[in-house]
């Protein structure tokens, strides 16, 4: 099991954090998840509301370039309705020289109302929108034309960049693997229970295995937040307020309390224990790489960080040890 860090960037204009400390916040985390051994750190694209604010990913995931060494660099997702494919293949090609070859672009349509009109695209065309300038990107950063004929003067260092795709309804998970690409979802938005994350991962490997993959080692990249702590009770006093507020935050998305995510199971917020033990009931559902959502709710930078180093020292090791058979395989 592959373990990374996803963060929205979410920003609370009335409290002290300034959008500058989070990003100071962001790139040290970055540092700390790179010495810690985690896989990527993936950023999501947000725009025109505190509900995020990085607007290009790209720039960050540059910053975050020079500041660590073999730490992978994702989006998710970056948003391709919003921008000319021509400049998003030409910004990520850039990012992945600079990077080393370190990036994993995770893609999506954008789904926020106010984001669509904001940039004055018709929410109605965002389908096959995306499906044009995800084909146009792809064939871009492959070295070939777009249909005016230019080709990009900057080439990824990666011969084949690892792609995703991000999906927030469950539904939509065999139809991204049928069309053999991998997947990102955060379960909190599109299901109503900790078992139904394993007919979402089940729906998309079926949708692999008839597109004739069966290389799954990225495939379903699943984000829960995320909070460890020595005990249960220990994560609540940390956790409860900032996930309350970050929920509270989402636009348009339905309503959950840390209760609520404590009942559904939609999280990985607890002891090292009660993390672990999810964490190897999800690798059972087939889950093979989660994200953690570990900074939400403008939660204290040093609570960031130790939760961070809980999970990589503490939970991933038993983990690994309780999946002796997974590992061999690998």
């Amino acid at each position: 099991m592959r373990f990374s860090i996803f963060s929205v960037q979410d920003h609370y204009p009335a409290k002290p954090r300034t959008v500058a400390a989070l990003y100071d916040e962001l790139l040290a985390q970055a540092e700390h998840a790179d010495a810690l051994g985690y896989d990527t750190f993936f950023i999501a694209e947000h725009h025109f509301h505190e509900y995020g604010v990085v607007p290009n990913p790209a720039v960050m995931l540059a910053a975050m370039a020079s500041r660590t060494q073999r730490l992978r660099l994702g989006t998710a997702i970056a948003a391709l309705n919003y921008r000319n494919p021509i400049e998003v293949a030409e910004s990520y090609a850039m990012l992945d020289v600079l990077s080393g070859g370190r990036l994993v672009l995770g893609v999506g349509s954008g789904y926020l109302k106010h984001e669509f009109e904001g940039f004055g695209i018709d929410p109605a065309t965002k389908r096959e929108r995306f499906d044009e300038n995800f084909a146009l990107v792809r064939r871009l950063l492959a070295g070939g034309a777009a249909p005016n004929g230019v080709t990009l003067n900057v080439m990824p260092r990666q011969k084949n960049i690892p792609m995703m795709v991000g999906i927030l309804r469950a539904e939509a998970a065999y139809y991204v693997g049928r069309q053999g690409f991998d997947l990102q979802s955060v379960p909190y938005a599109s299901c109503d229970s900790f078992d139904e994350v394993a007919n979402l991962v089940t729906a998309h490997h079926r949708g692999l295995a008839e597109f004739g993959r069966a290389d799954l080692a990225d495939a379903s990249v699943i984000c829960f937040h995320t909070h460890v702590a020595e005990t249960d009770a220990e994560a609540r006093r940390r956790a409860e307020e900032p996930f309350n507020i970050y929920v509270a935050s989402r636009l348009y998305a339905r309503s959950s309390t840390y209760d609520d995510a404590m009942k559904n199971g939609l999280s990985l917020m607890g002891s090292i224990d009660t993390v672990a033990d999810k964490l190897v009931a999800l690798a059972e559902m087939g889950v093979n790489h989660v994200m953690a959502l570990q900074n939400f709710g403008a939660m204290p930078h040093e609570d960031v960080l130790r939760s961070m180093r809980l999970l990589a020292t503490e939970v991933m090791p038993r983990v690994e040890k309780r999946l002796p058979a997974r590992k061999a395989a690998e």
